[in-house]
């Protein structure tokens, strides 16, 4: 990640909202006593019913098709790679203080909802009986040790825009698996993935919270910022991953699975732009200088032009194979 040299106007707005953001994010965790946890949705090996369980679990996941147990393996592994997430906002301007400032209050919490997401997924894999768990397990190492650019820099507005589109892609993505698991009769995964989704949903609605904060606190800076990421592109966390063997091209093969199935397509990244832009109300943005009245610009008319992209860009054929999947 290329460190950048941001103006103090960056640090006070961010030391300004993080006086406020214990409070802003109560309204976005849940108490650790109530929240679900990954025993309370998968069987222990301490149950009576423990073998018979395990029975149903791996006999409802033979009936997902290649692709579908792709995704999940995949979804799985970009959830493990939490470390590094943590690692990278924590070392944001603004948010990287000493001190037990609002912020790192926020980013640890966030992460600590975040972790049960890779306990459950990585749990339900390894009863699943389909999966080989050395090479899924590779591929998290991998993406950990490996790390990921999202061209953000430290820049907090710019990574705010980042985990506001970020959370809301992970969220359809396990909502779509959930919906497909549900088809093939598998209302267990189906839950898992619905209750990881809904923590998603909750997250992604929080940093557009901030992102709104910086909005009416500087917004020529913050429409710039946002400008220059989706010009840039929303790269997924994933994006480095790689099975063992060195095996090329592992992030695009899972995302021709993702898109035959539906699962995440570009026409979802399409609708979250849309999405973000309708919460931030970006038509409606005032105090803009010039370049961010340019920035307002490019960002409006930036939805129909992707969208005529998608429309001529084909449905992905070819069935790649990999090593994460037994059968």
């Amino acid at each position: 990640m290329t460190n950048q040299t941001l103006g103090p106007e960056r640090i006070e707005v961010m030391n300004f909202i993080g006086k406020d953001v214990e409070a802003i994010a109560a309204e976005y965790l849940k108490p650790v006593e109530t929240n679900w946890q990954a025993s309370e949705l998968l069987p222990l090996t301490s149950d009576a019913t423990f073998i018979a369980d395990l029975k149903t679990i791996q006999e409802d996941a033979s009936n997902h098709s290649y692709d579908l147990m792709v995704v999940l393996v995949a979804d799985t592994i970009t959830e493990e790679a939490l470390p590094t997430y943590e690692t990278w906002l924590s070392g944001l301007t603004g948010v990287d203080q000493v001190e037990n400032n609002g912020w790192m209050k926020w980013l640890r919490s966030w992460a600590a909802e975040e972790n049960r997401h890779g306990d459950v997924l990585n749990r339900y894999l390894y009863l699943s009986g389909r999966v080989n768990m050395r090479e899924f397990e590779a591929s998290t190492q991998f993406l950990i040790a490996d790390g990921f650019n999202n061209q953000a820099g430290n820049d907090p507005y710019k990574n705010f825009v980042y985990t506001s589109f970020q959370e809301l892609a992970t969220n359809v993505s396990h909502r779509r698996v959930a919906t497909l698991a549900k088809k093939d009769g598998n209302n267990l995964l189906s839950k898992i993935c619905g209750m990881v989704a809904a923590d998603e949903a909750r997250h992604a609605r929080a940093y557009q919270n901030f992102v709104t904060r910086i909005f009416e606190m500087d917004p020529n800076e913050m429409m710039l910022a946002f400008e220059d990421m989706m010009r840039k592109k929303i790269l997924m966390p994933a994006q480095c991953m790689r099975e063992l063997g060195g095996k090329l091209n592992t992030f695009s093969n899972f995302s021709d699975a993702a898109t035959r199935l539906g699962v995440y397509t570009a026409f979802d990244y399409i609708d979250i732009l849309r999405e973000v832009m309708a919460n931030w109300q970006i038509e409606n943005i005032r105090g803009l200088q010039e370049n961010g009245e340019k920035a307002r610009d490019y960002l409006m008319a930036l939805p129909d032009r992707l969208s005529r992209i998608a429309d001529r860009t084909p449905v992905p054929k070819v069935e790649h194979k990999f090593g994460w999947i037994l059968a």
